[in-house]
């Protein structure tokens, strides 16, 4: 029996439902645990989406087997981590929530390095449109002065340039984790031809 196994940033996480409901669509017709997946997949999206709490600074990933969700990524306070976990479980078609999201530690220097680095990536002209999102694409964690950027862009410039303006302001660690659109696009195809 085949599975779906569907893991995306939360930024992401609205492209896919675009393209993940094309699939449900075409797929309509059939009552298989694949679709069920996507179902669910697609409903803790929304919930996430949905979570007025969560900021630029937090980053969350979600996968769905056989009603078996697992939740990974960072969150910048403890509740955000409960509240997400909660959300999740009030989904149809959850059995099981492994919540392995973790909790960023308290620290100035992060906090800073946290908002220099915002500032400098969502103020540059090529990110104004992001910046103008309720939900902005670019997601910065950083986690003891290690950086790490995830999200999705339009195109591999707009990647280089994120990275570009993230590095000089202190970091221990610049990790460049963002996806192009055509990638994001590309492995939804994948994962539907499998």
């Amino acid at each position: 029996m085949k599975t779906l196994f569907a893991t995306l940033f939360v930024s992401l996480l609205s492209l896919n439902s675009a393209v993940a409901s094309t699939f449900a669509d075409a797929t309509a017709d059939k009552q298989t645990p694949e679709r069920k997946d996507l179902q669910v997949f697609n409903d803790i999206a929304d919930q996430v989406n949905r979570y007025t709490q969560l900021t630029i600074f937090d980053s969350i990933s979600a996968s769905v087997d056989e009603g078996r969700v697992v939740l990974s990524g960072w969150v910048t306070m403890p509740y955000k981590k409960d509240d997400l976990e909660r959300r999740a479980r009030k989904v149809d078609g959850v059995m099981t929530v492994d919540n392995k999201i973790g909790v960023l530690p308290v620290s100035q220097f992060d906090d800073e390095l946290r908002f220099r680095i915002a500032r400098a990536i969502y103020s540059h002209s090529s990110f104004w449109n992001y910046a103008a999102m309720a939900n902005p694409p670019i997601r910065i964690v950083v986690n003891r002065g290690r950086v790490t950027l995830e999200g999705v862009v339009q195109s591999n410039v707009e990647r280089m340039l994120a990275r570009s303006l993230a590095s000089g302001f202190g970091e221990f660690q610049l990790k460049n984790d963002l996806k192009t659109d055509a990638e994001v696009r590309e492995a939804m195809e994948t994962r539907k031809s499998n």
